[in-house]
């Protein structure tokens, strides 16, 4: 991040982000309702999802566009490879996965004697 004013903007918004996971903590060991944890989780999920934009943007206005306009046809084949892995299944891209939770239709059908909260 080259731009000490989106640098700080990111760091402000990453101490935010572990400031609410630390909340989401202390909801769980004081036995929240998991509906109000869940929504917690999932506003988190949604600000790292703007720091990523953040980062991506950093990063194409930055390294990628120097590695397409340089001269050296490996590097941009390397910058332009990684971008495709990233959107093609790396951590990021899976991220965006649905939250899946075992057995949720044998507790929707009532197969299940236990309750949730």
């Amino acid at each position: 991040m080259r731009d000490p004013k989106q640098k700080n903007e990111l760091i402000n918004r990453l101490k935010s982000i572990e400031g609410h996971l630390r909340g989401i903590q202390r909801m769980v060991e004081e036995d929240q309702y998991c509906i109000d944890i869940l929504n917690q989780s999932s506003a988190i999920h949604k600000a790292l999802e703007k720091v990523d934009v953040m980062i991506l943007e950093s990063h194409l206005d930055s390294c990628v566009t120097t590695a397409v306009r340089g001269d050296d046809p490996a590097e941009r084949e390397r910058v332009l490879r990684e971008l495709l892995t990233l959107f093609q299944g790396g951590p990021a891209a899976r991220r965006g996965a649905q939250l899946q939770a075992p057995g949720l239709e044998a507790l929707a059908a009532g197969e299940t004697g236990e309750r949730c909260c």
